[in-house]
């Protein structure tokens, strides 16, 4: 089918525009405002630089992702160590659930720290303002807390195995 010059192509066919995306003005609650104006010397014109919105950390949301898994990974250790308990593999099978809990809890823990020093210092002149202390808490303390179950329900998958 062949298709003529300002047509329309048959339904189903994909629509392929010419140029640029248009860009779209902000909407009212998101109007661009100064930050601050700084004239350039010898014109009559002057640098604006604009307010930005300040971003949800990346590395506090990653930290809470990771803490969460902590928690949960920190459950298969208790349930695979019950289960395996009386044919003599739980406490194994316990020790890599273990393993793998108190490496993403401290991993969790790690992001968290490092998210709590990138909101401290910025915002700063010229510099984007992260927020997401809350967030940032969270994810350390659910890193933690993982962290410390699995190796307590280790503990007591060996006490129970080996008595």
């Amino acid at each position: 089918m062949t298709q003529h010059p300002g047509s329309w192509p048959p339904a189903g066919q994909p629509v392929t525009m010419a140029g640029p995306a248009p860009v779209l003005p902000p909407r009212p609650n998101e109007a661009w405002t100064p930050e601050r104006v700084e004239p350039v010397p010898g014109t009559e014109f002057a640098l604006v630089q604009l307010r930005v919105a300040p971003i949800t950390s990346g590395l506090a949301t990653g930290s809470l992702i990771a803490g969460i898994a902590a928690i949960l990974v920190s459950t298969l250790v208790l349930c695979f160590g019950l289960i395996g308990l009386s044919d003599g593999w739980g406490a194994v099978v316990a020790g890599a659930f273990a393993l793998l809990g108190v490496l993403i809890g401290g991993g969790a823990a790690g992001v968290g720290l490092a998210a709590r020093r990138q909101i401290r210092r910025s915002g700063q002149d010229g510099r984007v303002r992260f927020v997401g202390r809350g967030v940032t808490t969270a994810g350390i303390c659910c890193g933690f807390a993982g962290l410390g179950i699995s190796a307590l329900t280790l503990l007591l998958i060996l006490v129970l195995q080996f008595s």
